[in-house]
């Protein structure tokens, strides 16, 4: 899942996601709100009506892009945001958020069907779309716009000063996750053991001596039982290891460069007589 994460100036956190459905999309609304987030701090931005093509309008597109200028996005994410919205996306934000309100609405948005931005953006260059870099209206993203080096200026004209701000947002990117799944199976194993046996028998000795009174004529019986060892299997089940998993966050600072523009005012006045 894909999201785009802001930062505001109090420390706060923004958090937007795009769906397909607007079921989907009203119910991750629903359960953020049912979390003790308020309703003021969730907006619902309502994609066109179409049935989804590869061809989208540029003029829609930059009716979406009016739509979300008021959020504090990176301008390449307002662009695939205004493009699945084009595409009959809707696109729920939320604004204000502390860490465990974060927390928690991140797990409700990637619960509800959420839109992985960074796929679908390459889905819809496949179909031509060629995002930012190449959109008829990336001029009006950053208020620059191209004019004459000089143009006959009628009275009270003014010429707009503009420079242009670096805004550094984040995007909370899905980098794959571990499964852990226990499952039996059955092996082969063998053990020696010893067993004892015990044997009966009948000896027959030889002998020539005169009997004694108690051994003449005596009726006697003698016994004797043969026992020996068996085999027995039993087994014990017993836990040897236990596996587990548990999440760690840290944070890193990285430096962002880039460029920004502004207006400069060069004035000439070759008047004689002032």
């Amino acid at each position: 899942m894909t999201y785009n994460t802001d930062i505001g100036t109090m420390g706060s956190t923004t958090i937007s996601a795009l769906f397909d459905s607007r079921a989907d999309a009203e119910r991750a609304t629903e359960r953020l709100r049912m979390q003790g987030i308020a309703a003021s701090q969730i907006d619902l931005v309502e994609g066109a009506e179409t049935t989804g093509t590869a061809t989208t309008d540029p003029d829609r597109n930059k009716g979406f892009w009016d739509k979300l200028g008021d959020y504090l996005f990176p301008e390449e994410d307002r662009y695939s945001y205004a493009e699945g919205l084009s595409r009959g996306g809707f696109l729920v934000t939320v604004s204000g958020l502390s860490g465990a309100e974060y927390d928690s609405a991140l797990d409700i948005l990637e619960d509800d069907g959420t839109v992985n931005l960074d796929e679908r953006e390459e889905s819809w260059r496949s179909e031509g779309w060629g995002g930012y870099s190449s959109s008829p209206y990336s001029g009006a993203a950053t208020g620059m716009a191209a004019t004459p080096a000089r143009e006959p200026v009628a009275h009270d004209d003014t010429i707009e000063v503009m420079e242009e701000r670096l805004r550094v947002g984040k995007r909370d990117t899905n980098r794959g996750h571990v499964r852990v799944r226990a499952y039996t199976v059955e092996e082969p194993v063998s053990e020696t053991v010893e067993l004892r046996e015990e044997h009966v028998e009948l000896e027959r000795r030889p002998v020539d001596r005169a009997a004694t009174a108690t051994e003449a004529f005596q009726d006697r019986t003698l016994e004797a039982e043969e026992h020996r060892e068996d085999v027995v299997v039993s087994k014990e089940a017993r836990v040897v290891e236990e596996i587990g998993l548990r999440k760690t966050s840290d944070t890193h600072r990285e430096e962002v460069s880039d460029t920004v523009r502004h207006t400069e005012v060069e004035v000439e006045d070759d008047r004689r007589d002032r």
